[in-house]
């Protein structure tokens, strides 16, 4: 069932699938809305009620000024209060990822547990935020178009850019209907975010990274060094995927998500 709620002053956008089974909290990145996981939740709606949120400043959700990740956490708490899910396993891919990171620091008694798709308690180092920075000047300059067709295709790894055309063309109209406001107020955001290293060190749930072996974004040294870094995490590995694993390689990732949340304790 897909419907809106008003949280935090705005409209939200949601979607929720099932009612009695545990809960699964699943977040878009940016440029992206709740409908990137259309393929991938027919793995898991059998066992897991599945909940999608358009965040802050993306599709139909309405934008706060500022859109930092707490403030979207916040949101997602909100909705979660009003479908009344008292726990949930929280996912989230690239932006997604920090907001369920934020989420678990912020409602440690809501987490059961937490999956970072392609995503790192990591901050933006400067160069990112100058990224970032330029972005923004483009949306000012009204070149979403320009800020899509740069973004989307490199989320998919090289390999797999001739493969996925369909999927990179559905994921850039889609994407076209974002307000270049929204999506200023979630760069904003990303590059306010604050380094999240220590909470994750201290988390004691269960802690899945997905990493794409090919992903543009997230170097493989760096994948390397965040699975040394938390030993009490699973990853997984995805040899054929850039930075949408659960698009580039579903079944994999379907597989490994599953595993992980088998392992979950839930109270109730």
């Amino acid at each position: 069932m897909e419907f809106f709620c008003t949280c935090s002053h705005l409209p939200i956008h949601v979607s929720d699938m099932g009612s009695e089974k545990p809960a699964v909290v699943l977040l878009h990145g940016y440029l992206e809305t709740l409908s990137v996981w259309d393929d991938f939740v027919k793995y898991l709606e059998k066992d897991y009620r599945i909940i999608r949120i358009d965040l802050p400043g993306h599709g139909l959700s309405g934008t706060a000024e500022v859109n930092s990740v707490d403030f979207s956490a916040q949101v997602i708490y909100e909705v979660l209060q009003k479908q009344q899910v008292g726990e949930c396993v929280i996912g989230g891919h690239s932006m997604g990822g920090y907001t369920a990171l934020a989420f678990a620091a912020n409602y440690p008694d809501r987490t059961r547990g937490l999956c970072l798709f392609h995503s790192t308690p990591n901050p933006d180092p400067p160069e990112k935020q100058g990224g970032r920075d330029r972005e923004i000047a483009l949306l000012r300059e009204g070149k979403l178009s320009s800020v899509i067709r740069r973004g989307v295709p490199h989320m998919f790894a090289d390999d797999n850019a001739s493969r996925f055309a369909e999927k990179i063309a559905e994921i850039s109209e889609v994407a076209e209907i974002h307000e270049p406001e929204g999506l200023i107020a979630c760069l904003e955001g990303m590059k306010r975010r604050p380094d999240r290293n220590e909470f994750l060190a201290s988390f004691h749930q269960p802690l899945l990274f997905i990493f794409g072996e090919k992903d543009r974004y997230i170097s493989l040294a760096t994948a390397q060094e965040l699975a040394i870094r938390f030993p009490q995490a699973q990853t997984l590995w995805l040899k054929n995927s850039g930075h949408n694993g659960f698009i580039e390689e579903p079944q994999s990732t379907a597989e490994g998500f599953l595993k992980f949340l088998a392992g979950v304790e839930w109270r109730r």
